[in-house]
């Protein structure tokens, strides 16, 4: 009795399966590659119904045209991974000395920032307001001592007071850095 279509097909594949790999090797330049190309033709043979098997005719020249689809598939969706990548270092990132580099943080920076922050905001809750204000327009505004002094009305020894009890607060509570 004959093997249905799909298995003949399947051990015309296994016959030639030490050829497909050395041709796609050699079209691929990656032994790699090849081995995933040839894999896939397998799983390519697997998927088709026994009708369609049936119809291949010339089974090699089957084999060899679904991995240099596959070939063909791999190279398009690289070049498409590529543009989509440099599209998104060209409107997020810079180039220096040819170098991309990204301005955002990684996932993990941002998420370590904002749980410093977190614990910061926290430590500057239990701090009375003219201590805050002072660290606020003294850190963040990058006013010198002498000018926080001439907003807030104080003197600059008091500045200097509220802004060291401040730092001492956050050392104390978050570490550092």
């Amino acid at each position: 009795m004959a093997q249905p279509a799909k298995a003949e097909l399947l051990a015309v594949y296994l016959d030639r399966r030490p050829a497909l790999v050395r041709f796609f090797t050699a079209r691929t330049g990656s032994a790699d590659r090849a081995e995933d190309i040839v894999q896939d033709i397998y799983v390519r043979l697997q998927a088709l119904s026994d009708a369609a098997a049936a119809e291949v005719k010339n089974p090699a020249p089957f084999l060899y045209r679904i991995g240099g689809n596959l070939m063909l598939d791999s190279l398009r969706a690289g070049r498409r991974t590529a543009n989509r990548d440099q599209a998104w270092t060209d409107t997020a990132g810079v180039s220096i000395d040819g170098i991309a580099v990204v301005d955002a943080p990684s996932p993990e920076e941002a998420a370590w920032a904002r749980l410093k922050l977190d614990q910061v905001a926290a430590a500057l809750e239990g701090l009375p307001p003219k201590a805050r204000h002072a660290f606020r327009l003294h850190k963040i505004e990058g006013l010198s001592h002498a000018e926080v002094a001439v907003r807030m009305g104080v003197s600059r020894s008091s500045v200097e007071k509220y802004v060291s009890t401040v730092l001492a607060r956050l050392l104390e509570k978050v570490g550092w850095p």
